[in-house]
């Protein structure tokens, strides 16, 4: 079993083609012309940072600001400070970082469509997760806080990944009491041709399901008691194997709204721990209740996905400060997160059928990290490699920084010791203290 691309470099330039970069140049209006940070320069900057080493936020901006150094000799230097990479960063739309990743999933698609192993459909998990962020006053005023009493601001990421490459697909950032109904919706534009979207029972609703069916896909969702499904018959549940049922909530009948047509699975668990699967496929043809039983635990690859992201990379907090800072670090370093699956994705056989399956994410990110290395000690000029080393001591030694004094909650105040008592010795005890000392 060999991976698609064993060079990073070759990943890249697969992935992030000319083409790749045309279509996101043609949603990209830079306001100032002679700015030393260009489109480019920016977002690669940006994802390297997301793959290189280094405890600080400085310490790796330096070294992927080298490493892009190192392999475009030719082209424009980019700003030396992380101040002004910043303040570039902050200026640059979403909407071309958007463009860039739908460009990214047409390579995507083209690459690897021979191998999804669907059996006419393209099978989807969707899942959410949130990151925490740095606990500044912008971004506790704008995120807010979600969770318990006091907690740090945070947002909540929405990924589609296909199954059961365990390849992410799509994504879309919000604050950390966004819903994850309204950041499905967001990406059902992105959905391919023929998709089947898995998802646990936390996306239940006549409108979420409704909407998906618009968007000419659709779905295999579990279900809990909160659903409420009619059938044309009496049928005990104990004896229920699968069956067409109407999914007609009261919300919906207020609304004058049909009810929806679909089909009700159960899968045996063990411990009596059955599984109930809602689907609008109602053809057991196209999808028999074992295949439908297989589809859904596939759904598990994107608990592994957001496992890659955090711990591997790692992401578990972000490290910018503002708001349009942290929503562009999480925007980029998903497409990171893309870009290592995708170079980590294997081809095999399987069944006589060639499929594609997820190899080890955190070998191919030593693969990366490797070659960066290697780059930056061969490839630098002298005075290149002198400006690295000044610029990586300076950051390291912590210097540059400014620290800001404020209150942080949950941090309970410091309370000074009180002094001590003092008593007059009684006769007793100094009877005592005087025998002890003359018996010395």
């Amino acid at each position: 079993m060999r991976t698609q691309y064993t060079s990073f470099t070759a990943a890249l330039a697969r992935f992030l083609s000319p083409q790749v970069w045309k279509q996101a140049h043609q949603h990209h209006r830079p306001k100032k012309a002679a700015s030393r940070w260009d489109l480019h320069a920016l977002v690669m900057v940006l994802l390297l940072m997301t793959w290189v080493t280094g405890d600080s936020q400085a310490e790796r901006f330096v070294t992927a600001r080298a490493f892009y150094v190192a392999r475009r000799q030719h082209d424009k230097r980019p700003g030396a400070s992380v101040q002004g990479f910043q303040q570039a960063l902050a200026q640059l739309p979403l909407p071309v970082l958007h463009a860039l990743f739908a460009a990214v999933r047409q390579v995507l698609q083209e690459v690897f469509h021979r191998y999804w192993r669907s059996d006419g459909f393209l099978v989807l998990a969707m899942d959410g997760s949130r990151l925490e962020c740095p606990r500044s006053a912008e971004l506790e005023r704008r995120l807010g806080r979600c969770g318990k009493k006091d907690s740090a601001p945070m947002l909540l990421i929405g990924a589609l990944v296909l199954l059961p490459a365990g390849l992410l697909w799509s994504w879309a950032v919000g604050p950390g009491d966004a819903s994850e109904h309204e950041l499905l919706r967001q990406l059902l534009p992105t959905l391919p041709r023929h998709a089947l979207l898995a998802a646990d029972a936390f996306y239940q609703g006549y409108d979420l399901y409704r909407d998906i069916r618009n968007a000419k896909a659709s779905f295999l969702v579990r279900l809990s008691s909160k659903s409420r499904l009619y059938t044309q018959d009496r049928q005990p549940l104990r004896r229920f194997q699968e069956g067409l049922v109407w999914y007609w909530p009261e919300q919906a009948q207020g609304k004058g709204q049909p009810p929806l047509r679909l089909r009700l699975i159960r899968v045996r668990g063990r411990k009596k721990q059955d599984v109930w699967l809602l689907t609008d496929v109602l053809e057991q043809q196209r999808l028999g209740r074992r295949r439908a039983a297989e589809l859904y635990r596939w759904r598990w690859q994107v608990e592994g996905v957001f496992r890659t992201y955090k711990r591997t990379l790692p992401k578990i907090k972000l490290c910018s400060r503002t708001e349009a800072l942290v929503y562009r670090e999480a925007e980029v370093s998903l497409l990171g997160l893309q870009l290592l699956l995708a170079q980590a994705a294997a081809k095999r056989r399987c069944d006589g059928e060639a499929v594609i399956v997820l190899g080890s994410a955190r070998q191919a990110l030593l693969r990366i990290r490797g070659e960066i290395t290697t780059a930056l000690g061969v490839e630098l000029g002298p005075r290149q490699r002198r400006w690295y080393r000044e610029a990586l001591a300076q950051v390291q030694a912590g210097g540059g920084g400014r620290k800001v004094r404020r209150k942080w909650p949950r941090r309970k105040d410091h309370k000074a010791p009180k002094p001590p008592k003092l008593r007059v010795l009684p006769k007793r005890l100094r009877a005592r203290i005087n025998k002890a000392f003359v018996a010395k």
